[in-house]
């Protein structure tokens, strides 16, 4: 197994991670980076337990449901000018696509074998309706990563904070 194989979760290093559970977003947004990917997604408040509720993929009505609420809510998030809550709504339409393929491709959503130094399973054992929940997220997460508002404020603040 290469270094690039191993399961980041493994090699975690809390103390440079720059997302923090014990800072709020809202009162210090400054604080906030973009991250690439998810980065950040499941540690920043309040918008964690703000989206988190409405975030679903077992079904595609549930991933209907979910990427639409969610969408709404980044577009709300623009409108109050709070760039740091649109981003992490976005963050969570894309990872509504990226669990619900990881499913879709994995019994169990589990990607590595613990058991047999965290190789890689199989492919195509999975759910096939995950496939569809991707889907609907994907549409979503792409739509929210094009709108004009979001990718200029999205520039401005990666130049000013990172």
């Amino acid at each position: 197994m290469t270094n690039h194989d191993i399961p980041s979760y493994l090699n975690f290093d809390k103390q440079s991670y720059p997302w923090k559970p014990d800072i709020d977003y809202r009162k210090e947004p400054q604080k906030y980076r973009v991250g690439k990917g998810e980065q950040g997604v499941l540690i920043c408040e309040p918008y964690k337990s703000e989206l988190t509720p409405h975030w679903r993929f077992k079904t595609p009505a549930m991933a209907k449901i979910s990427s639409v609420i969610l969408y709404q809510m980044f577009e709300k998030y623009l409108e109050a000018e709070d760039f740091v809550g649109a981003d992490l709504a976005r963050k969570f339409l894309q990872m509504g696509y990226t669990r619900a393929r990881r499913y879709a491709n994995y019994k169990s959503g589990i990607k590595y074998d613990k058991n047999k130094d965290y190789a890689l399973k199989e492919k195509g054992t999975g759910d096939p309706l995950k496939a569809q929940s991707a889907a609907i997220f994907y549409q979503k997460w792409k739509q929210a990563e094009a709108h004009p508002y979001y990718a200029s404020r999205k520039k401005a603040w990666r130049e000013t904070y990172g």
